[in-house]
């Protein structure tokens, strides 16, 4: 059965698929499964990306999945100026920014931006991030913001593998000062992100898929694909058993004690490709299709 809410298409399918050997993943080639889930979660850098821009097979692999009826929900570490844009092109329809802080979708022809924080808890925060972030620079050495801080509303940033690098224990440094005054840390593939607040990238994608579909994440997680690159990925990998991992996560094997359900044979964008031909396939056989 077809449902439409806001003008996307959720096919009423269910998935089969085999329980993960444990530790780590199996290849994506693997997956027996049945009908397609219903939309994907993904993160975007060094997902979908190669040096902070969309690849344009990660690109095609989206207009497909759209095309297919397949929504594609993105849940990302990167700042709300950053991903306002891919949002207003139609890359994406919607990306839940600063790990689950905010909220960019299109409705009736425009962008939408919405906060998990109201205005003054994001007022009183504001003054607080940039202490910690002053904090940050002046003890770990060699630390940076990361070039898209001015877009950021809710969250600071350090630079440790996008355009600077950080050694690991520096990382850890930058992890332990923001933890230790209050903060919410964790590490991407690119990034030390630091914030306050219970928002998480798991909260951001039940609050996303409520918003635009009125739909309880929890009760179907088991309908949604998540995919992702580093060790900030964990959490999701845990929480949905279609977990997916680009290749280039095998980087982070030794800092993982969560794995996906799934690898990919490639890399980035690639991979993401890899997992688009995988769900297009199973809504090609699903019954009637």
């Amino acid at each position: 059965m077809l449902t439409r809410v806001n003008g996307m298409r959720l096919w009423e399918t269910a998935v089969v698929t085999p329980p993960a050997e444990p530790g780590r993943p199996q290849p994506l080639a693997r997956w027996q499964h049945g009908p397609a889930p219903l939309g994907v979660l993904t993160d975007i850098d060094d997902t979908l990306t190669r040096d902070g821009a969309v690849e344009a097979v990660a690109r095609a692999a989206l207009q497909r999945l759209a095309a297919a009826a397949l929504p594609v929900l993105a849940i990302t570490g990167r700042p709300m100026g950053w991903s306002e844009p891919f949002v207003r092109d139609g890359t994406l329809p919607a990306i839940v920014a600063e790990n689950g802080a905010v909220a960019l979708f299109r409705e009736h022809g425009r962008v939408c931006i919405e906060y998990a924080q109201d205005e003054a808890t994001r007022r009183a925060n504001a003054q607080r991030l940039r202490q910690v972030a002053a904090r940050v620079l002046r003890e770990v050495p060699g630390a940076t913001l990361s070039r898209d801080s001015a877009g950021r509303v809710t969250d600071i940033a350090i630079d440790h593998g996008e355009f600077a690098h950080l050694d690991e224990p520096a990382i850890e440094r930058v992890v332990a000062i923001m933890r230790s005054e209050g903060m919410n840390a964790t590490v991407s593939s690119i990034h030390v992100n630091g914030w306050f607040g219970d928002h998480t990238k798991l909260s951001g994608a039940r609050w996303i898929v409520r918003r635009l579909f009125g739909r309880e994440l929890d009760a179907e997680r088991g309908r949604w694909v998540y995919v992702g690159d580093s060790t900030n990925d964990q959490e999701m990998f845990a929480h949905f058993p279609l977990s997916i991992g680009v290749a280039n996560l095998m980087r982070f094997a030794d800092r993982l004690t969560v794995w996906p359900a799934y690898l990919t044979t490639g890399e980035r964008g690639a991979g993401f490709a890899e997992v688009a031909d995988v769900l297009i396939a199973a809504r090609s056989r699903r019954p009637g299709g």
